[in-house]
């Protein structure tokens, strides 16, 4: 086994890796769930293409390929500035929302319990209180 040999399966290699972690970043783009997760998956195609240029300008020998490499990663890196001000912009992403929800709906199950011990517990110690619906229309006993 050469030289050339080892060269070539080592660069069909770097290739066939990029090649899955570009369709492993493909699907993170496509599943989201949040903007913030799609952002950071264009940010990691940016970077898997600049992987690709690389190799591709060790295996021809064209030294052009690195110049492209270098615009491209900072265009990319401009594009990653621009879409973090735009998310910021934007105020709350969608796991901002979800967790508001999720408090809100937390803590509404807690005073809700708590609003059920408390009716089950008063009538238990006072059951001559009575209840709502014997009070009168200026809240008084009937």
């Amino acid at each position: 086994m050469t030289v050339q040999d080892i060269f070539n399966h080592s660069v069909s290699l770097t290739l066939a890796i990029l090649c899955l972690a570009f369709f492993v970043t493909i699907y993170r783009i496509v599943r989201g769930p949040t903007l913030p997760d799609r952002i950071l998956g264009l940010d990691m195609l940016v970077a898997i293409a600049i992987g690709f240029i690389a190799v591709v300008g060790i295996k021809t020998g064209y030294t052009l390929y690195v110049d492209v490499a270098i615009a491209l990663g900072l265009v990319g890196f401009l594009a990653t500035v621009a879409f973090a001000r735009f998310v910021l912009s934007r105020g709350k992403t969608e796991d901002d929302i979800l967790t508001e929800a999720r408090m809100a709906a937390s803590q509404a199950r807690q005073k809700a319990k708590a609003a059920r011990k408390a009716n089950e517990g008063g009538s238990a110690k006072n059951p001559e209180a009575g209840d709502a619906s014997s009070l009168g229309p200026e809240g008084r006993k009937q």
